[in-house]
């Protein structure tokens, strides 16, 4: 994959996420739904959110700790903001790559994984995926059928379909 089209892809992603949200009220982006363990729209988009934002702090230090998230709960409370975040996201993408360093815990040990921005980058698009497939689920449940059919599936998935 060329590196714009992989910045494309996440942008693309994050812009069906715009989108979606978009068409939620308050009360449906932060109902809890028993069926996804009284998780709510707005928590797998702060999610999502999160993850993209800890990649683009860590391509300015060097270091990624996905772990290290903020967990800021106006993300999961608030549309407008959700949004705004998002759109923050999608301004900064377009960087070269580069070398990282990925801080996580394994098995009660810190551990430091060589990495790099594009192979994280790939990591967030397929982790956004995941998390809209969540999120279809959640319209579902609410009654609502207004998302594509693609939204939440993979591009690997769609291919294949097609």
């Amino acid at each position: 994959m060329k590196d714009k089209s992989m910045i494309l892809e996440a942008k693309e992603a994050l812009m069906e996420l715009i989108e979606s949200i978009n068409t939620l009220s308050f009360d449906e982006y932060t109902r809890k739904i028993s069926l996804l363990s009284n998780g709510t729209i707005g928590d797998h988009t702060r999610h999502i959110i999160e993850l993209f934002q800890q990649l683009l702090q860590g391509y300015e230090t060097g270091n990624v700790d996905y772990d290290k998230r903020k967990r800021n709960i106006e993300i999961q409370l608030n549309i407008d903001f959700a949004v705004e975040s998002i759109a923050s996201i999608i301004r900064l993408l377009e960087k070269d790559n580069k070398s990282l360093n990925l801080n996580t815990e394994w098995n009660n040990n810190e551990a430091i994984i060589e990495t790099n921005y594009y192979r994280e980058l790939m990591y967030n698009i397929e982790h956004c995926i995941h998390h809209q497939a969540i999120i279809k689920i959640s319209f579902l449940l609410l009654g609502k059928n207004e998302l594509s059919e693609n939204f939440g599936v993979a591009k690997s998935t769609i291919k294949y379909r097609n």
